[in-house]
C-alpha cells in the first residue's frame, strides 16, 4: 500500500524543490529555502510511513534505500545553498535526486527485493547515507570544474576557486566518515575492518584522488587547470568505486560489495 502513494509524494517533493531551485537563479533566497524544506519533509513524511508501518528503519530493500538518496540529494543541496548562497546547487541537486525517484517509479520491482543479510547491520544506514550525502557535495563540486575548465578556460574569479575547494573539503570531509562507518560496519559483518575487497580497494583510490587535489591546491606554483582536472578524474574514480565495479569480472567473483 505504502509504494502506491509514493508517486503523489514524490511529485509534490519534486514540485516543491523545482520551485526552490527556480526562485534561487532569482535571488529570492528565503523563499527557495522555505520551498526546498517544505520539500524535504514531505517526502520524509513518506519515509515516516514507511517507517512506522514496516516497524523499522526503510533500508533493507534496493527500493527503500534509493528513498534515502532521494532525500538526502536535496537535503545537501539546501545547506550549501544556505550556507554559500550558490544559486545552481538547488538545481544539480533536484535534478539527481529526481533521478532516483524516477528509477523507484518505474522500476517497481526494486521495491521489494531484499538487501543481502550483511546489509541489513545497523551501520549500514549511517554509512550509506554519510556516502550519499559525500557523492552530492563531490558532484556538485565537479560541476563547478567543468564550468570553469570549459566555460571560462580555466579564468577562474577567487571566490568561484573557494566555491569548488570548500565543496571538496565538505565532501572529502564525508566521504572519511563514511569509509570509518564502512570499516565498522565490515568489522561486525566479517570480523575484519579492511580486506581489500575490489569496492574497498576503489574506495581508497578515490579517497586519495580527492586527497590529492586538496594537496596540490596548497603548491604554491599550482595551475587551476591542472587542479579542475584532477578534480574530474576523482569524479570518474568514484563512478568507478559507486558502481562501477559492479561490471567488473574480478569484482563479481570476489567482491563481497556487489548485490
Amino acid at each position: 500500500m505504502n509504494w502506491n502513494i509514493f508517486i503523489y509524494f514524490a511529485i509534490a517533493a519534486v514540485i516543491l524543490w523545482t520551485a526552490g531551485a527556480f526562485t534561487a537563479w532569482k535571488g529570492k533566497t528565503t523563499t527557495a529555502i522555505a520551498t526546498t524544506a517544505i520539500g524535504l519533509a514531505v517526502f520524509f513524511a513518506f519515509i515516516l510511513i514507511m517507517w512506522i508501518t514496516l516497524e523499522r528503519p526503510p533500508l533493507r530493500t534496493m527500493g527503500e534505500t534509493r528513498l534515502w538518496y532521494s532525500f538526502f540529494l536535496p537535503l545537501a543541496g539546501l545547506i550549501v545553498y544556505a550556507r554559500w548562497r550558490y544559486k545552481w546547487i538547488l538545481t544539480f541537486s533536484t535534478l539527481l535526486a529526481t533521478v532516483f525517484i524516477c528509477v523507484n517509479i518505474f522500476k517497481p520491482e526494486i521495491h521489494s527485493k531484499a538487501l543481502m543479510p550483511a546489509l541489513q547491520s545497523p551501520w549500514f544506514a549511517p554509512h550509506v547515507i554519510v556516502y550519499m550525502f559525500a557523492y552530492a557535495l563531490l558532484g556538485a563540486a565537479t560541476v563547478m570544474a567543468i564550468y570553469l575548465l570549459f566555460f571560462k578556460n580555466g579564468n577562474a574569479k577567487p571566490e568561484e576557486t573557494e566555491i569548488t575547494d570548500n565543496l571538496v573539503y565538505a565532501g572529502l570531509a564525508f566521504l572519511t566518515i563514511g569509509m570509518l562507518f564502512g570499516a565498522l560496519w565490515a568489522k561486525e559483518a566479517w570480523g575484519h575492518y579492511w580486506s581489500w575487497d575490489p569496492k574497498e580497494t576503489w574506495a581508497a583510490i578515490t579517497w586519495l584522488a580527492y586527497l590529492t587535489y586538496i594537496h596540490y591546491n596548497l603548491l604554491p606554483q599550482r595551475k587551476l587547470t591542472t587542479a579542475l582536472w584532477i578534480l574530474i578524474i576523482a569524479f570518474v574514480l568514484l563512478q568507478m568505486c559507486w558502481w562501477g565495479i559492479n561490471y567488473l569480472p574480478s569484482a563479481r567473483a570476489t567482491s563481497v560489495h556487489t548485490y
